[in-house]
């Protein structure tokens, strides 16, 4: 019986002589031109007496896929219900599917197809990866976003972690019906942004800071005008029409050319932007985002990595560190008038994403920044399928800055907020 991965050798062996003379790559419809091709190839050779019509539609697809898609990874990016692919080399496929990490069949026919995807992935949004710089952040064309790693820093293969989001952009409803938030939170968040508080999401890897921030993103007045920064543009604001997407650049081959995210946050603010979005913070652009924030731009909203809401504070303080030798009091002054509302959230052990906490940031007062708590997560048990029971729970405490949201006219009273 023919073996499968050799036909797909010979049948692009032949494709790649039609691109030199039959085939042009500039065609408006080159793809369709190409997929009709294969399809040609595939059939004058008679297949159907060595394989089932389900086994020609994969040989069929694997070749497009390996020619202008993403090879055997392109079934993956499109299940809809697989959020995260983990390439751990050419023979070892993971994926994230509902919460559940699991291993999948799926190889590379060889290294050199693995090592070709890659170059193509990073070439589409302008970036290059190779032993001189063996890191690099992407993204597809659906927006997932790429990480890319190389040897000598990966020792058991390239490694790609592609994360997915969804086609249509996380809304304040959807979180209500994954359970994250309850209605009354969507209510009290809606005016928060209204009111144009400063608001950082923090939480681990994969706790959903990505999804919440589209979520609040999609509540800002559609009469706005909005600058995005990322590092990779993940962000999905269909709604608001004037809008200024900004995407860090990568240094070249010589080192030269980098344009890091504390440099667009500085070009933004010339930009007459009403509120500023920082996809996520790292290092030493947080001073940038905290200046912005302290420079009449309310409103503005970034994530950060934290394991609690102090523990961000705490990172704050030293990603501020390293980019300037501040007094640590400064710092913690300019955080604390930089940030109304930090939003924690987490994966709970039933691999669900919740918001755990909303607190708001008072004054720097005896050597701490003051938080007060308005809502926590309360764990009511668990059910018969073993998912953690319980919402968020509004505390007795009430907002204490409240000039923002009286300038706008917005109540945030606890009776009024609902």
């Amino acid at each position: 019986m023919a073996d499968i991965n050799q036909v797909i050798k010979e049948v692009r062996k032949e494709i790649a002589l039609c691109l030199d003379s039959t085939l042009n790559y500039n065609a408006e419809n080159f793809d369709e031109k190409l997929l009709e091709q294969i399809e040609q190839i595939c059939f004058s050779k008679k297949l159907t007496s060595c394989f089932s019509v389900s086994e020609i539609k994969t040989i069929i697809d694997t070749i497009f896929n390996q020619m202008r898609r993403n090879d055997v990874l392109e079934p993956l990016i499109k299940d809809p219900d697989i959020t995260e692919i983990m390439v751990n080399g050419p023979d070892k496929i993971f994926v994230e599917r509902n919460g559940v990490i699991e291993e999948t069949e799926i190889v590379f026919e060889s290294p050199e197809r693995l090592d070709d995807l890659i170059q193509n992935m990073v070439a589409r949004v302008n970036r290059s990866v190779n032993e001189a710089n063996p890191v690099v952040d992407a993204r597809l064309e659906d927006g997932s976003r790429v990480n890319v790693v190389l040897s000598p820093i990966a020792l058991n293969g390239p490694l790609i972690t592609i994360r997915k989001f969804p086609e249509n952009p996380m809304t304040i409803e959807d979180l209500i019906r994954y359970e994250s938030i309850t209605p009354e939170v969507a209510s009290f968040l809606e005016k928060l942004v209204k009111a144009k508080y400063n608001i950082f999401i923090c939480g681990g890897t994969g706790s959903g800071k990505t999804s919440f921030l589209n979520a609040l993103s999609s509540l800002i007045p559609k009469d706005e005008r909005i600058i995005t920064i990322e590092d990779s543009a993940e962000l999905q604001l269909h709604s608001i029409k004037n809008i200024a997407r900004m995407e860090t650049r990568n240094a070249n081959t010589e080192g030269k050319g980098e344009i890091g995210i504390n440099a667009l946050i500085k070009t933004s603010l010339r930009m007459r932007p009403e509120r500023v979005i920082v996809g996520e913070v790292r290092g030493k652009e947080a001073l940038d985002m905290l200046q912005a924030m302290n420079t009449g731009h309310d409103g503005s909203m970034s994530t950060g990595h934290a394991n609690s809401t102090r523990d961000m504070l705490s990172r704050l303080e030293t990603m501020v560190l390293m980019a300037a030798p501040i007094p640590l009091e400064a710092i913690k002054k300019q955080i604390a008038s930089a940030i109304d509302i930090i939003i924690f959230l987490s994966r709970l052990r039933d691999h669900s994403r919740r918001v755990l906490e909303i607190s708001e940031v008072l004054e720097y007062k005896n050597g701490e920044i003051e938080l007060n708590r308005i809502f926590e997560f309360e764990e009511t048990g668990e059910d018969e399928n073993g998912r953690v029971s319980g919402c968020l729970q509004r505390t007795k405490n009430q907002i204490v800055n409240t000039i923002k949201s009286k300038r706008r006219g917005i109540s945030l009273e606890e009776g009024e907020c609902y």
